[in-house]
């Protein structure tokens, strides 16, 4: 494709001379044999302006039709923002760029799965199994899993930093003199879209490397550990049970902001008082958190952005990038009164 530096070689000009030629600039002094060489020279070259390209590429993105593919149902996001924040982000980039998402596909609803080969690519959220999606649609190289389990190594995928977040918790803790962590959080499921079977566990990210982290201070616990689910009734119970410990924690890391809400709950009822008898900090980072009592420290996780990275990835799988990219997004923990520090940011 040719340049105005191209241009200029040709003509014998300054990129400059042929810059200000072609944008019509009647200011500039130039002899009107240089005017008409310059265009003449463009017109073999098949020069096209930046902003016909620009044009251009608008036009072919507008023709994309992409499909998205989530295991939440809209239940499910009503009680955990985290995934309708991811794909907010989704559907506002998609908007930005005039990209339409012609096809919303809720393998969580049970619903028959029917074939979306047609697509121009598909985003995909939540931890669903590859060969069933490949199944759905079969471009590997235009698919992107947006919070799956694990990295896949074949396709483009879109993670939080859960290690570092993590680590920053714990250290947090550390820094407040804490050394009997506790830690409350859900499985992670990769999910099955045709088979009658629910799917299979997998290794919980945060758990994992909370695990990990307090092993090597040597602080680990097992009984400290309560795995339970991803909603606000079921953080309640997990803390009722952390509560029968007869050594309890001090502090505890909860894996999601809903959770946290009902492990509040628990605590309250317990006649213990947050942060003085345990120290809690969340994950998330809804909008509730930090109106809770006592308001909540949280790791924010930037779902949206999320989203908003994943279109970027299908962007370039379509425009021809061959090699799998992963992509992590950084978190920052929030500190609020929870955890009995003054307020303030600490990026992660």
């Amino acid at each position: 494709m040719a340049t105005i530096k191209d241009i200029a070689q040709e003509a014998g000009v300054s990129s400059t001379t042929v810059s200000r030629v072609l944008n019509n600039d009647v200011t500039l002094a130039v002899s009107e044999e240089t005017r008409t060489r310059i265009f003449s020279i463009a017109e073999q070259l098949q020069y096209k302006p930046s902003r016909l390209r620009r044009m251009k590429k608008d036009e072919q993105l507008s023709r994309q039709q992409i499909g998205l593919l989530m295991w939440s149902t809209l239940e499910d996001e009503h009680d955990d923002p985290y995934f309708y924040s991811i794909r907010k982000g989704i559907e506002t980039r998609c908007e930005e760029l005039g990209i339409s998402i012609v096809k919303v596909m809720r393998g969580g609803s049970r619903a028959e799965m029917q074939p979306a080969h047609e697509l121009d690519g598909v985003i995909v959220v939540g931890s669903i199994d590859e060969g069933d999606v490949l199944q759905l649609y079969s471009n590997s190289k235009r698919l992107v899993f947006v919070n799956h389990s694990f990295e896949l190594n074949e396709y483009d995928t879109v993670m939080l930093h859960f290690e570092q977040a993590t680590r920053a918790v714990i250290s947090h803790f550390r820094t407040l003199g804490h050394e009997r962590i506790g830690y409350i959080g859900g499985n992670d499921m990769v999910h099955r879209l045709y088979r009658h079977e629910d799917g299979f566990e997998n290794d919980e990210p945060r758990r994992i490397f909370f695990e990990r982290a307090m092993r090597e201070l040597g602080l680990y616990d097992e009984s400290l550990v309560i795995k339970a689910q991803w909603s606000s009734n079921s953080g309640y119970e997990a803390m009722n049970r952390l509560l029968e410990q007869s050594a309890k924690p001090t502090a505890c890391f909860i894996g999601s902001d809903p959770m946290a809400v009902g492990a509040l709950r628990a605590l309250h009822e317990h006649g213990l008082k947050v942060p003085q008898d345990m120290a809690i900090i969340g994950f998330d980072d809804i909008e509730i958190s930090a109106y809770l009592n006592p308001p909540l420290t949280t790791v924010r996780a930037y779902t949206e952005q999320m989203g908003r990275a994943a279109v970027q990835l299908l962007l370039e799988r379509i425009e021809g990038r061959e090699a799998a990219v992963h992509m992590t997004i950084n978190t920052t923990l929030i500190v609020r009164e929870s955890c009995g520090s003054p307020l303030l940011q600490n990026d992660i």
